[in-house]
């Protein structure tokens, strides 16, 4: 058995660890289109964009991890297309032949036309590269624009703060994270914003006028899947490529994983696609298995966490803006756990610098019931 793993971010990096750590001793071929070795990319809006944190504690492993673990890791390359019936990935340098193909080729930022039309330097932030331009441009001072209050926008003018930047966060929402948290949870971001002297300016559309004083514009406006090599290949896709519960493709010995999985939920019983570390990594393992014989299926609930400025948060579950929201603790004084409820079951939680609670927080979304306040 030969397995190619296309894609060498956290993801494909977990999946070929995985294989090695439970045993698999065949053939693993991981192919990324980056020059740098598997890293993780929170640290590239957290502690290695705030200067706490060294690039290398990114890394999955050092560089010689692979050759010791005989991981044909090929950096650099490009996969251009799958040739799923004779069982081959066409590449910038060369063919490879499969067994077992594992496709986990990430996101990529959507552009913002208005932005890189206005004349300002405008930047994104995925790879390092992404973070070392904003850290170079932070250290200057200046006035930074940053268009979306999602969780990039935010942790990145959260550094620029930390930095003395003056910031201007443009959200077409009325609150930042407004579709993630809903409105009770969303407005303790947006207050812990404005207290650290952020410029939030909500419910509007951003023009090139409103960016014209700006020394660098930040756009935080979300992800797209990378999906054209899975699509040009006849796989199903829709908002990602569409997998079974144990992450199988419609044609099974190709699977998918992290951002581009549209994911056959088992215990949500519904599709789902999560463009967070903890996902790239759980999945990849299960995936691992699957690809060296296993038939397991992903079930874990989603997770992420952020830090901004003095709040630290982490959040279990998938719940909707429209849900209804318990909160237990003090909301304004940022230190809290809040409980999302759908037709009386909770089906996300969240704590806000109460770092005793994530155990908690799994238990209630695991079984559904809300918790006693303390």
């Amino acid at each position: 058995m030969s397995i190619v793993i296309v894609g060498a971010g956290l993801a494909g990096g977990t999946a070929a660890t995985e294989l090695r750590e439970q045993g698999y001793r065949g053939p693993v071929v991981l192919v990324g289109a980056e020059e740098h070795a598997p890293y993780e990319r929170p640290p590239l809006s957290k502690g290695y964009l705030l200067g706490n944190d060294p690039i290398e504690d990114a890394f999955v492993h050092p560089l010689e991890w692979y050759a010791e673990h005989d991981v044909d890791l090929r950096l650099g390359v490009e996969a251009t297309a799958v040739d799923t019936a004779a069982h081959v990935v066409h590449t910038s340098a060369g063919d490879l032949s499969y067994t077992g193909l594992l496709l986990a080729t990430g996101a990529e930022p959507r552009r913002l036309a208005v932005a890189e039309e206005s004349g300002v330097p405008t930047a994104y932030l995925r790879t390092i590269e992404d973070s070392d331009r904003l850290k170079a441009a932070f250290a200057k001072g200046g006035r930074i624009a940053v268009v979306g209050a999602g969780w990039i926008g935010l942790e990145a003018a959260a550094a620029a703060r930390a930095a003395g930047c003056e910031v201007t966060v443009f959200e077409t929402a009325d609150l930042p994270l407004l579709r993630v948290l809903g409105p009770t949870v969303a407005k303790a971001f947006a207050d812990l914003h404005r207290s650290h002297g952020v410029d939030l300016r909500l419910g509007t559309s951003v023009s090139a006028a409103d960016l014209a004083g700006a020394d660098l514009v930040i756009a935080g406006i979300g992800v797209s899947p990378r999906v054209a090599l899975a699509e040009a290949a006849g796989l199903a896709v829709d908002n990602g490529v569409l997998v079974d519960a144990a992450l199988r493709t419609s044609v099974p010995d190709v699977l998918a994983v992290g951002d581009i999985a549209n994911h056959d939920h088992p215990v949500l019983g519904r599709r789902i696609r999560v463009e967070h570390w903890d996902t790239a990594i759980n999945q990849a393992k299960v995936a691992a298995h699957n690809l060296a014989g296993a038939d397991e299926v992903y079930d874990a609930m989603p997770y992420f966490f952020t830090d901004q400025y003095d709040l630290g948060m982490e959040y279990v579950g998938n719940a909707g803006a429209d849900d209804e929201v318990v909160v237990h603790g003090d909301l304004d004084g940022l230190q809290f756990r809040a409980f999302w409820l759908r037709d009386g079951r909770v089906v996300a939680a969240m704590h806000a610098n109460d770092w005793d609670a994530t155990d908690d927080l799994r238990a209630a979304v695991a079984s559904g019931d809300l918790p006693a306040s303390p």
